[in-house]
Protein backbone atom coordinates (compact mmCIF):
# COMPACT_ATOMS: atom_id res chain seq x y z
CA UNK A 1 0.00 0.00 0.00
CA UNK A 2 1.32 3.71 -0.61
CA UNK A 3 2.75 5.59 2.18
CA UNK A 4 0.32 8.32 1.07
CA UNK A 5 -2.54 7.62 -1.40
CA UNK A 6 -3.14 9.98 -4.24
CA UNK A 7 -5.35 12.34 -3.21
CA UNK A 8 -6.93 15.64 -4.16
CA UNK A 9 -4.21 18.48 -4.08
CA UNK A 10 -4.86 21.38 -2.60
CA UNK A 11 -4.05 24.12 -4.98
CA UNK A 12 -1.91 26.38 -2.65
CA UNK A 13 1.47 24.07 -2.87
CA UNK A 14 4.46 25.20 -0.87
CA UNK A 15 7.34 27.10 -2.78
CA UNK A 16 10.25 24.53 -4.08
CA UNK A 17 13.50 26.03 -1.88
CA UNK A 18 15.50 28.45 -4.41
CA UNK A 19 18.47 26.55 -6.07
CA UNK A 20 22.20 26.92 -4.48
CA UNK A 21 24.05 29.70 -6.13
CA UNK A 22 26.77 27.98 -8.91
CA UNK A 23 30.15 27.41 -7.97
CA UNK A 24 33.08 28.69 -9.76
CA UNK A 25 33.90 24.74 -10.84
CA UNK A 26 30.20 24.15 -11.94
CA UNK A 27 30.01 27.24 -14.16
CA UNK A 28 32.89 26.28 -15.77
CA UNK A 29 32.19 22.65 -15.93
CA UNK A 30 28.91 23.83 -17.45
CA UNK A 31 30.46 26.33 -19.96
CA UNK A 32 33.51 23.73 -21.08
CA UNK A 33 30.32 21.02 -21.32
CA UNK A 34 28.56 23.18 -23.83
CA UNK A 35 31.34 24.00 -25.66
CA UNK A 36 32.34 20.05 -26.03
CA UNK A 37 28.97 19.02 -27.23
CA UNK A 38 28.28 21.42 -29.57
CA UNK A 39 31.38 21.12 -30.99
CA UNK A 40 33.35 24.33 -30.49
CA UNK A 41 35.96 22.37 -28.98
CA UNK A 42 36.51 19.64 -31.27
CA UNK A 43 37.79 15.86 -30.00
CA UNK A 44 41.45 15.56 -29.27
CA UNK A 45 41.74 19.09 -28.20
CA UNK A 46 44.26 19.82 -25.08
CA UNK A 47 42.69 21.13 -22.21
CA UNK A 48 45.54 23.02 -20.78
CA UNK A 49 44.46 24.34 -16.91
CA UNK A 50 46.50 27.67 -16.73
CA UNK A 51 45.43 28.63 -19.75
CA UNK A 52 41.69 27.71 -18.68
CA UNK A 53 42.36 29.39 -15.62
CA UNK A 54 43.44 32.42 -17.51
CA UNK A 55 40.70 32.39 -20.39
CA UNK A 56 37.72 32.33 -17.11
CA UNK A 57 39.86 34.33 -14.53
CA UNK A 58 39.81 31.48 -12.15
CA UNK A 59 42.58 29.99 -10.40
CA UNK A 60 43.71 26.34 -11.44
CA UNK A 61 41.94 24.58 -8.80
CA UNK A 62 38.40 25.08 -9.90
CA UNK A 63 39.58 24.26 -13.66
CA UNK A 64 41.53 20.97 -12.35
CA UNK A 65 38.00 20.18 -10.39
CA UNK A 66 35.74 20.84 -13.51
CA UNK A 67 38.03 18.03 -15.45
CA UNK A 68 37.72 15.71 -13.52
CA UNK A 69 34.05 16.08 -13.32
CA UNK A 70 33.97 16.18 -17.22
CA UNK A 71 36.14 12.95 -17.53
CA UNK A 72 33.44 11.11 -15.45
CA UNK A 73 30.62 12.15 -18.02
CA UNK A 74 33.37 10.77 -20.46
CA UNK A 75 33.81 14.32 -22.18
CA UNK A 76 37.50 14.50 -21.42
CA UNK A 77 40.35 11.89 -21.16
CA UNK A 78 42.55 12.46 -18.50
CA UNK A 79 46.19 11.23 -19.17
CA UNK A 80 48.85 10.24 -16.63
CA UNK A 81 51.45 12.71 -17.13
CA UNK A 82 50.20 14.26 -20.39
CA UNK A 83 47.51 16.38 -19.37
CA UNK A 84 43.57 15.75 -20.45
CA UNK A 85 42.07 16.41 -24.07
CA UNK A 86 38.49 16.51 -25.43
CA UNK A 87 37.10 12.68 -25.91
CA UNK A 88 33.29 12.09 -26.49
CA UNK A 89 31.80 8.82 -25.43
CA UNK A 90 31.63 6.62 -28.59
CA UNK A 91 27.41 6.44 -29.93
CA UNK A 92 27.27 2.74 -28.11
CA UNK A 93 28.53 4.05 -24.59
CA UNK A 94 26.33 6.98 -25.11
CA UNK A 95 23.37 4.88 -26.20
CA UNK A 96 24.15 2.20 -23.14
CA UNK A 97 24.07 5.62 -20.15
CA UNK A 98 20.80 6.52 -21.90
CA UNK A 99 19.70 3.31 -20.87
CA UNK A 100 20.62 2.62 -17.96
CA UNK A 101 19.09 5.92 -16.98
CA UNK A 102 16.06 5.21 -18.26
CA UNK A 103 15.69 2.36 -16.08
CA UNK A 104 17.08 3.90 -12.85
CA UNK A 105 14.48 6.95 -13.60
CA UNK A 106 11.55 4.78 -14.47
CA UNK A 107 12.49 2.94 -10.68
CA UNK A 108 12.16 6.09 -9.20
CA UNK A 109 9.61 7.13 -10.65
CA UNK A 110 7.21 4.49 -10.10
CA UNK A 111 8.71 4.46 -6.51
CA UNK A 112 7.38 7.60 -6.12
CA UNK A 113 4.20 7.25 -7.05
CA UNK A 114 3.69 4.58 -3.95
CA UNK A 115 5.87 6.68 -1.54
CA UNK A 116 5.51 10.04 -1.83
CA UNK A 117 3.95 12.34 1.46
CA UNK A 118 0.93 14.45 0.06
CA UNK A 119 3.53 17.85 1.19
CA UNK A 120 6.28 15.88 -1.64
CA UNK A 121 3.33 15.74 -4.00
CA UNK A 122 2.51 19.33 -4.13
CA UNK A 123 6.20 20.40 -4.27
CA UNK A 124 6.58 18.69 -7.15
CA UNK A 125 3.44 19.85 -8.93
CA UNK A 126 4.74 23.40 -7.52
CA UNK A 127 8.22 22.45 -9.63
CA UNK A 128 6.15 21.22 -13.03
CA UNK A 129 4.36 24.59 -12.73
CA UNK A 130 7.07 26.78 -12.95
CA UNK A 131 8.61 24.85 -15.70
CA UNK A 132 5.14 24.97 -17.60
CA UNK A 133 6.30 29.29 -16.90
CA UNK A 134 9.54 28.50 -18.23
CA UNK A 135 8.11 26.68 -21.36
CA UNK A 136 6.24 29.82 -22.54
CA UNK A 137 9.69 31.94 -21.63
CA UNK A 138 11.64 30.06 -23.91
CA UNK A 139 14.66 30.03 -21.55
CA UNK A 140 16.42 26.85 -22.27
CA UNK A 141 18.93 27.53 -19.03
CA UNK A 142 16.20 28.25 -16.31
CA UNK A 143 13.92 25.42 -17.52
CA UNK A 144 17.11 22.75 -17.40
CA UNK A 145 18.62 23.99 -13.94
CA UNK A 146 14.95 23.33 -12.73
CA UNK A 147 14.26 20.47 -14.80
CA UNK A 148 17.19 18.50 -12.32
CA UNK A 149 15.15 19.86 -9.68
CA UNK A 150 11.99 18.25 -10.39
CA UNK A 151 14.15 14.87 -11.45
CA UNK A 152 15.71 15.03 -8.56
CA UNK A 153 12.40 15.44 -6.37
CA UNK A 154 11.56 12.89 -8.00
CA UNK A 155 14.23 10.80 -6.77
CA UNK A 156 13.99 11.35 -2.97
CA UNK A 157 10.20 11.00 -3.29
CA UNK A 158 11.32 7.00 -4.06
CA UNK A 159 12.61 7.08 -0.60
CA UNK A 160 15.02 4.79 -1.34
CA UNK A 161 18.27 6.88 -0.88
CA UNK A 162 20.86 4.28 -2.27
CA UNK A 163 18.82 4.25 -5.27
CA UNK A 164 18.72 7.85 -5.63
CA UNK A 165 22.11 8.26 -5.24
CA UNK A 166 23.16 5.82 -7.87
CA UNK A 167 20.61 7.33 -9.84
CA UNK A 168 22.23 11.03 -9.06
CA UNK A 169 25.70 9.65 -9.67
CA UNK A 170 24.32 8.35 -13.16
CA UNK A 171 22.67 11.85 -14.29
CA UNK A 172 25.66 13.49 -13.17
CA UNK A 173 27.40 11.47 -16.19
CA UNK A 174 24.76 12.33 -18.91
CA UNK A 175 24.16 16.17 -17.81
CA UNK A 176 25.79 17.48 -20.28
CA UNK A 177 23.48 15.56 -23.37
CA UNK A 178 20.81 16.25 -21.32
CA UNK A 179 21.57 19.69 -21.15
CA UNK A 180 22.61 20.47 -24.91
CA UNK A 181 18.79 18.81 -26.07
CA UNK A 182 17.26 21.57 -25.12
CA UNK A 183 18.52 23.41 -27.52
CA UNK A 184 16.43 21.55 -30.14
CA UNK A 185 13.22 23.22 -31.67
CA UNK A 186 10.09 22.62 -29.45
CA UNK A 187 12.03 20.39 -27.12
CA UNK A 188 11.25 22.50 -24.17
CA UNK A 189 7.40 21.97 -24.95
CA UNK A 190 8.00 18.32 -25.57
CA UNK A 191 10.11 17.93 -22.39
CA UNK A 192 7.18 19.19 -20.32
CA UNK A 193 4.37 17.58 -22.00
CA UNK A 194 6.60 14.00 -21.00
CA UNK A 195 6.54 15.06 -17.39
CA UNK A 196 2.59 16.07 -17.12
CA UNK A 197 2.35 11.73 -17.95
CA UNK A 198 5.02 11.41 -15.28
CA UNK A 199 2.95 13.72 -12.74
CA UNK A 200 -0.16 12.88 -13.44
CA UNK A 201 0.33 9.26 -12.88
CA UNK A 202 2.69 10.02 -9.27
CA UNK A 203 -0.41 12.12 -8.53
CA UNK A 204 -2.77 8.67 -8.54
CA UNK A 205 -0.50 6.75 -7.04
CA UNK A 206 -0.43 4.54 -10.49
CA UNK A 207 3.54 2.76 -9.88
CA UNK A 208 3.93 1.22 -13.34
CA UNK A 209 1.97 4.06 -15.52
CA UNK A 210 4.81 6.18 -13.43
CA UNK A 211 7.91 3.69 -14.40
CA UNK A 212 6.69 3.62 -18.23
CA UNK A 213 6.25 7.50 -18.66
CA UNK A 214 9.81 8.17 -16.98
CA UNK A 215 11.34 5.20 -19.31
CA UNK A 216 9.28 7.06 -22.25
CA UNK A 217 10.41 10.74 -21.63
CA UNK A 218 13.82 9.30 -20.78
CA UNK A 219 14.06 7.41 -24.83
CA UNK A 220 13.09 10.64 -25.76
CA UNK A 221 15.37 12.41 -24.49
CA UNK A 222 17.74 10.38 -25.95
CA UNK A 223 16.93 10.50 -29.37
CA UNK A 224 16.68 14.35 -28.99
CA UNK A 225 19.92 14.42 -28.06
CA UNK A 226 21.28 12.39 -31.51
CA UNK A 227 18.93 14.54 -33.47
CA UNK A 228 20.30 17.88 -32.08
CA UNK A 229 23.97 16.28 -32.60
CA UNK A 230 23.58 15.39 -35.92
CA UNK A 231 22.65 19.17 -37.10
CA UNK A 232 25.83 20.43 -35.69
Amino acid sequence: MPRSAAKPISPKAPKPPLAAPRTRTEALRLQLADEIVSGVLEPGTPLDEQELAGRFGVSRTPVREAIRQLSASGLVSVRPHRGAVVALPTPRQLNDMFEAMAELEGLCAGMAARNMTIAERRSLEALHEELRTLVREGDPVRYHEKNEAFHTAIYAGSHNSYLADITLMTRTRVAPFRRAQFRAAGRLGGSYEEHDLVVQAIMRGDQAGATEAMRKHIGIVRDAFHSYAETR
